[in-house]
């Protein structure tokens, strides 16, 4: 069984499951499957909003596909759940590529 297979089957028993949720959209983003992969932030976002990562890797797949002012978005979003987790690693690497966009 693939990686993508595996980590449905995991999702269809615990939908809310975020490491499961990201790990998805990674192996869509890295198999250049953008929309997929977007659709699996979006979820994963929605049902864990202060899960940083979900929002950096959605930017930097945003960014892949030159929807610039999107992955803006995602990055300010992003900084917000970082802060609120007191997270200043990933506040430090988001405002980073907020600034080089």
């Amino acid at each position: 069984m693939d990686r993508i297979s595996t980590l449905n089957e995991i999702l269809v028993q615990d939908p809310n499951n975020a490491f499961a949720r990201y790990g998805l959209a990674m192996e869509y983003a890295n198999s250049g499957k953008t929309e997929l992969a977007l659709e699996q932030f979006r979820k994963l976002l929605s049902s864990n909003p202060d899960y940083p990562a979900g929002y950096f890797m959605a930017a930097q797949t945003l960014v892949k596909v030159n929807r610039t002012d999107e992955a803006r978005t995602m990055l300010e979003s992003g900084i917000a759940a970082a802060q609120r987790k007191g997270d200043s690693h990933a506040v430090g690497e988001m405002q980073g590529m907020l600034d080089e966009l």
